[in-house]
This record gives structure tokens, sequence and C-alpha cells, in this order.
């Protein structure tokens, strides 16, 4: 498989493969534009050539969107081979082309955001363990922020302080997200309304700069939906999945 790194000039092209094709998709400009911004900063999109999820996403862990301490390593923001390209070793491709660019660049090593068991929009633990990741720290519920250092001596990754700190927030729903991810475009506004019908309180805090990703009281900033100070979940929910989340609350 040829695998093609977004850049300037090509990023109107292309597809970024976890989205639709259309250009004047809503969730493919939100994620473009977000891409764009990244570019400058060190942020690598390297996909296959193929039109579906093929692809690895990763930042110089200083510019990355997460709240972690991490100086000197490469972040994955994300690493998706979809199930139809499974089978095929992309999977190992991908990551070792990211080692391999991160190495040249200097880097100590690479952090990625897995969880305790296999979850959705995280990093597969069984995966990246079998790759030689280990648990640098974690954070409730299920966080686990994992690191592959290049050489010994290499210092532990961790989590910053601002996770966990949840007692400043408010009642009801708050749900904390970035253009990071297409998707959030699309359903976040579908929620808003779908809060706004049933008189749920309901507070949506749009994350738009580093800065306030870094210090973020989630470890996974592209979607993370609290109630009442708890984590209810970081993953991207449809109407379905949020209806029955809002009857759960008695909403």
């Amino acid at each position: 498989m040829e695998l093609v790194k977004l850049t300037h000039e090509n990023i109107d092209q292309e597809h970024i493969c976890c989205a639709i094709s259309n250009n004047k998709d809503i969730q493919v400009m939100s994620k473009k534009n977000w891409l764009k911004d990244r570019l400058d900063e060190g942020l690598v999109f390297l996909k296959g050539n193929v039109r579906g999820k093929c692809f690895i996403e990763y930042i110089p862990a200083e510019y990355a969107w997460a709240p972690i301490e991490a100086q000197g390593y490469m972040y994955i923001d994300c690493l998706w081979v979809s199930g139809q390209f499974k089978g095929h070793g992309y999977s190992n491709l991908l990551l070792d082309a990211c080692i391999e660019d991160s190495k040249a660049k200097g880097k100590k090593g690479l952090v990625i955001l897995s969880s305790r068991k296999k979850m959705g929009f995280l990093s597969d633990p069984k995966y990246i363990g079998y790759k030689g990741f280990q648990t640098a720290d974690t954070a409730e519920p299920y966080f686990e922020l994992m690191y592959l250092p290049f050489g010994e001596g290499a210092p532990f990754p961790c989590f910053r302080d601002s996770v966990g700190r949840h007692e400043d927030m408010p009642e009801g729903f708050v749900l904390y997200y970035t253009n990071q991810c297409p998707f959030t475009a699309k359903y976040v506004p579908i929620l808003e309304e779908m809060a706004k019908a049933r008189n749920a309180v309901f507070r949506s805090v749009h994350i738009q700069n580093r800065e306030d990703a870094q210090n973020a009281p989630s470890p996974f900033t592209t979607f993370s939906l609290f109630y009442d100070g708890q984590l209810v979940t970081h993953e991207i929910l449809s109407e379905k999945k949020f209806d029955k989340i809002l009857a759960n609350k008695g909403v």
C-alpha cells in the first residue's frame, strides 16, 4: 500500500478517511480546517491510498491537544484501520512509519491514549501493548496513557493536574469537545437540540485552542460528556445513544 502524507498543497483534494469525501460537508470542512492549522506545528496525517479509514495522525507532544506532560515525545492523536483493511499489516505499516519519522526528528518516544480494555475512539491496549507500549499514567475511570520510549532513561509521560478536577464543574450535562474529529461538527448540534427539547441542563464547551485543551478535565478532549461532574462517556454519541443516556438520567 502506498502512504500519502497530507500537506497544505494536497489537503483540499485528499480524502481524510474518517468522514465523507464531499469537501462542502460540515464534517470535512471542520476537520480539514483544524488540520491546516496544525500542519505548521508538526502534525503529520499519513494515510493509505484507499477510500476508507486507514491512517495515523501524530504531532509533537508539546503541541498536542491533550492534557499531558510529554516533553520531547511524539503524541499519536489517532491510529485507525477499519475492518475492511484489517489483516493486511496496515496498522504496523502506519505505526512503523510514525516510529521511523519520530526517531529521525530526534524524539524520545511515542505517547498514545488508550484504556483498560478496548473502547471506541481509543487505541486498542492489546495491540499497542504487543507493539511494546507501556503504561505511563492512568486517569479515572479507565484512561491509560501509554508510551514507547526509544532509549533508556526517557522520562515518564504523565497526565496534567487538570485531569480529574471536576469539583468546579456545574451540575447537569457538560460536554467538552474540539474539531479534531469531524463527527463532532455533525453530532454536537444534534445533542444540543435534543437536550433543549427535553429541558435537560446541558452546557457545551467548545475547546478552540491548544492551551485550553492542555488544561482540560478529561484526557480525551475530542469529546467528553460529564453529568454532575462525573464522566458519562468519551465516545461521540448518536441520537439513539444520547436518548438512552437522557432516559437513564430521568430526563
